[in-house]
């Protein structure tokens, strides 16, 4: 079995540790490929939800009649969605 040496943002990396630590793997490598895993059984979908379409058609509605869309509240609804990964 081939090594991957995986780099990590520093955040990502004391997540791993403190995962470890508390006992819920035995390793870093053990927890990455429980996540690796789990990606793989249910993978991120490019697909818009319902409703998203909607959302998405009103802000450049908006945009094209010159009113300023903030960032924040046009990406809410996608944030949300992905809100159960690390990082956001």
């Amino acid at each position: 079995k081939a090594a991957m040496n995986v780099r990590l943002k520093p955040e990502v990396e004391r997540f791993v540790e403190e995962q470890v630590r508390a006992g819920r793997f035995d390793s870093s490598d053990e927890l990455i490929e429980a996540a690796v895993a789990r990606l793989m059984a249910d993978p991120v979908s490019d697909e818009l939800l319902p409703g998203e379409h909607a959302e998405l058609e009103k802000s450049l509605a908006e945009m094209r009649a010159g009113q300023v869309v903030d960032w924040r509240t046009f990406s809410a609804p996608f944030r949300s969605k992905q809100s159960g990964q690390v990082g956001t």
